[in-house]
């Protein structure tokens, strides 16, 4: 390990020396939210302008977060280098760089969402172990007359390395482990969820419209979409869970999760979709739910007048704001435990999260949900809406060609057409299909058991050689069709209708 790039190898190894420390203090001080670099991920989510996190979903979907810790972790590197330059020939400055990156951890910590002072530890311990790791690293060791490291300190050098390069690997994967055991997969595996005192009804048959490659009616939990600020799945196990329902009520409640399971439980079919969807995108799934009534909760509290909010809060801090008259109003607005016949999966929110049809998941959907406020709009903002989304958002009409895909190439003749149409809480009346600007036709719809599910089509189009444009467009329930101005998802959905082109042999 001679000259300066070997000074930029020992940067790194400081940087490692410090990440890993520090998760294995997270481990026992805070958990992963307390994770240095968990919490400077989670704030540059929160920091991040909305174009960028709307690029970020469109372009990685949910492999969002995943590109963001690489790009932090090799940001971190790269600094690391620098610092491991500089503390040749200034240490002060080296180490003092080096204690700054413990600071900003700290900091955002300790301003994480129910975060305790504990929170700084982590970053603290693991800064000072980078700090020492690094002037061991790049302590005077040069011959005098050749800069070179001989003999002796070389091996000493070498060695210090090596122990370095043991202490980062060994503190990060034990910390790892260690903060896998605070994994409630095994609590989620013992929960017997109890029976449906309201069955959803059947899926009708033909639901589902039976053309290769077409989107399952009920979409398999693996492969619902997911869309969160979470950086790190919220591990709450059911024996520590409690709902607080307070705020503008005559009863103020706290729930246990086993209260939860003892009240009767509503069966549903219900399609959720994210506000950041694109015309035909793929951020919509449909479920079927269980879970006790919102409605039947709120009243149980008994709201007070002037109240138009429910601000609910995850175990993670995120807050999302819902009007009470969609709970209020007869649908099914659950309180969910079960999806699709099983316990929620944890990246979708166990123990508990909100459902509420017609609206989108950044006003309805809160997962790990442990907090109902009752509020009003004009006292208080919850996280998106804070950020210039509409806090009224119902979900617009959408439809989309799921076969054949865009792009793709058909024989001539008889090629069906099918896709996917919702309108939650309103429902799909008609859907309508033209090729390269011509007339409209009525595709044939699929039945559905109610109102709050998506809705899938079929159109047979003799196709002739060439390329075509094909575009759908569908009518709900009210009567309105869907529009063709094309309009981002923010502030409160995307609207346009979706077109592919496909190429005739």
């Amino acid at each position: 390990m001679d000259g300066k790039p070997a000074d930029g190898v020992a940067g790194v190894i400081a940087g490692g020396v410090a990440l890993g420390v520090a998760e294995l203090s997270a481990a026992a001080a805070g958990g992963q939210q307390a994770s240095p670099l968990i919490a400077v991920g989670a704030a540059g989510i929160t920091l991040a302008p909305e174009w960028l996190k709307d690029f970020a979903i469109r372009h990685f979907g949910t492999n969002d977060k995943l590109v963001l810790l690489i790009g932090l972790g090799a940001g971190i590197a790269a600094i690391a280098v620098i610092l491991g330059i500089i503390t040749r020939r200034h240490p002060v400055i080296g180490l003092a760089g080096l204690g700054a990156l413990a600071v900003l951890g700290a900091v955002a910590a300790v301003t994480r969402p129910a975060a305790g002072w504990t929170a700084v530890i982590p970053s603290i311990v693991g800064g000072l172990a980078g700090m020492a790791a690094l002037a061991l690293l790049v302590r005077p060791h040069d011959h005098p007359r050749t800069g070179q490291a001989v003999g002796a300190d070389r091996r000493n050098l070498l060695l210090t390395g090596a122990g370095a390069v043991a202490v980062a690997g060994a503190s990060g994967l034990g910390g790892r482990l260690l903060l896998e055991r605070g994994n409630v997969d095994a609590a989620r595996r013992s929960v017997r969820l109890p029976r449906a005192a309201s069955a959803a009804r059947a899926v009708p048959a033909g639901a589902q419209i039976r053309v290769p490659g077409m989107t399952p009616f009920v979409t398999p939990n693996p492969g619902f979409y997911r869309v969160d600020t979470a950086l790190t799945l919220p591990q709450v196990a059911p024996r520590d869970w409690t709902l607080r329902i307070h705020g503008l009520v005559d009863h103020p409640v706290e729930l246990s999760f086993d209260d939860l399971l003892k009240r009767p439980m509503l069966e549903r079919d219900i399609t959720l979709s994210c506000v950041s969807n694109q015309v035909g995108g793929r951020y919509a799934g449909n479920a079927r739910w269980l879970g006790a009534s919102l409605a039947g909760l709120l009243r149980e509290a008994g709201l007070r007048s002037g109240a138009d909010q429910i601000l609910s809060r995850s175990a993670d801090g995120f807050t999302v704001s819902t009007p009470i008259e969609t709970i209020m109003d007869g649908r099914d607005a659950l309180l969910a435990v079960g999806m699709n016949g099983e316990p929620l999966p944890v990246a979708h929110g166990f123990p508990a999260r909100m459902v509420v049809p017609g609206l989108y998941g950044y006003v309805s959907a809160t997962k790990w949900v442990v907090d109902l406020k009752v509020t009003r709009f004009a006292t208080d903002k919850a996280y998106w809406t804070e950020r210039g989304y509409a806090d009224h958002a119902p979900v617009k009409t959408l439809s989309r060609i799921d076969v054949p895909r865009a792009f793709a190439q058909v024989k001539a003749g008889r090629v069906p057409v099918a896709g996917t149409a919702w309108a939650q809480h309103r429902g799909i009346d008609a859907v309508e299909v033209r090729v390269d600007g011509g007339p409209w036709r009525r595709a044939e719809l699929a039945p559905v058991s109610g109102l709050d599910t998506w809705r899938q089509w079929v159109l047979e189009w003799d196709a002739t050689p060439g390329s075509h444009r094909l575009e759908v467009r569908a009518t709900d329930g009210t009567g309105a069709i869907q529009p063709s101005t094309r309009v981002p998802p923010i502030p409160d959905g995307a609207t346009g209708w979706h077109s592919i082109v496909v190429t005739v042999t």
